[in-house]
């Protein structure tokens, strides 16, 4: 009763979404520092930025882009992602996990996701290559997606890569942060590209932008030249001498998916802090976890070799349990002032994907979760007071 009397209590408070930027006078005076500068891009901003990310995730070389959407597309180039070849992501996921491979002409198949860790199941995703292996149709490239920050189980799925010969992104686009076996995500011990997003609800941000992450020199070149127009200034790509100091050369086919250095000086200012953002959602997460404990939900599977960077805050509700639909207790948190959020939709759902073939019913798992889960909100600004408020209401809207 003390819940609901405090959800009552709250009733008239302004809205508290899911997720929110953390941008400080810091980042703000990062940004103005460029903005006053000779380069608002192609300066020096970009390259720091990389640096530093390469350094704190132990990798060798990343490439910023504008979007992680533009770095999944750049890390299929990368990896020779062209017509007649297969990729295979998470049935859930947002869109771009599954997009990247169809902008290289590429077929795009989904592996369902595991019930507890609702990232790919390393199961389905064996039985799913012992049948392609029969028939042909094995992937080139496999990506699979650390949803809300949990990464998968990047050895299994590494070990399965040696076996069937295909070649690993990490989508890591929650997972800046984020560990596994006491690595940082995004050092690709076990796998060939890993991506990050930067977009404003992530764990940092840069307005909107990306990163790619490898250790392979050969990629990382291919990066860098899908990233601007596959034009390059490096006299040891060129198909001749240079003309002169102005000369350069288009050496493939490339895009404009560079980054500024105004975001990237955002980004910058942000890393300050990015360990420091993903211990408050650690700790918030906690209190999620023990708040909810006796709750009809199920709570983010937890395991002494995974670290998340909690970018999302996922929970599944026992419709068994609780008299509503899911649309119900969306309006009746929302009159209450708590934006909860779904993440994802299952990707063969789309009617884009029901239209190339795709059969949701397909993937059971993937609608199980789509069927009972919500995003509760949680970001580093949170206050433990309106965290109780989110617990507060939700308790009162589904007990």
């Amino acid at each position: 009763m003390g819940n609901r009397k405090r959800a009552e209590d709250w009733e008239n408070i302004i809205m508290i979404p899911y997720g929110r930027q953390d941008v400080s006078d810091d980042d703000i005076a990062n940004v103005v520092r460029v903005l006053k500068s000779d380069f608002l891009t192609q300066g020096n901003e970009v390259p720091a930025f990389e640096n530093r990310i390469a350094k704190y995730c132990s990798a060798a070389g990343a490439v910023a882009f504008n979007s992680a959407t533009s770095a999944l597309h750049a890390a299929c180039i990368a990896l020779g992602v062209s017509k007649g070849d297969i990729v295979w992501t998470s049935a859930i996921s947002f869109v771009a996990s599954a997009n990247c491979a169809l902008y290289c002409g590429a077929t795009v198949d989904f592996v369902d996701v595991d019930p507890m860790t609702h990232n790919m199941s390393v199961h389905k995703l064996e039985q799913m290559l012992s049948y392609a292996r029969s028939t042909g149709t094995l992937p080139k490239v496999v990506i699979p997606v650390h949803l809300s920050g949990l990464p998968c189980d990047m050895e299994a799925i590494y070990r399965l890569s040696k076996i069937y010969n295909f070649k690993i992104i990490e989508d890591a686009s929650h997972a800046i942060g984020s560990k596994y076996q006491n690595k940082q995500v995004g050092s690709c011990t076990y796998s060939d590209i890993t991506i990050f997003s930067f977009h404003p609800v992530k764990i940092i941000t840069t307005g909107e932008g990306g990163m790619a992450l490898t250790n392979s020199p050969e990629y990382l070149q291919t990066l860098h030249l899908a990233r601007s127009h596959g034009v390059t200034r490096d006299a040891s790509l060129m198909t001749h001498e240079p003309d002169g100091p102005w000369y350069y050369q288009q050496i493939s086919l490339g895009y404009n998916y560079r980054m500024t250095d105004i975001s990237a000086a955002l980004g910058n200012g942000q890393m300050n802090r990015l360990d420091s953002f993903v211990v408050k959602r650690n700790i918030l997460a906690e209190r999620y976890d023990k708040m909810l404990a006796t709750s009809p939900l199920s709570l983010p599977w937890r395991h002494s070799s995974y670290y998340s960077s909690f970018h999302l805050y996922i929970v599944r509700l026992n419709m068994t349990v609780i008299n509503k639909t899911k649309k119900q207790i969306f309006k009746e948190l929302a009159d209450l002032g708590v934006g909860i959020a779904l993440h994802y939709i299952p990707i063969p759902s789309q009617p884009y994907y029901r239209s190339l073939g795709f059969i949701p019913e397909n993937y059971p798992a993937a609608l199980s979760y789509y069927s009972d889960a919500i995003t509760l909100p949680i970001f580093p600004s949170l206050s433990f007071d309106e965290q109780d408020k989110v617990v507060a209401c939700l308790l009162n809207t589904i007990l």
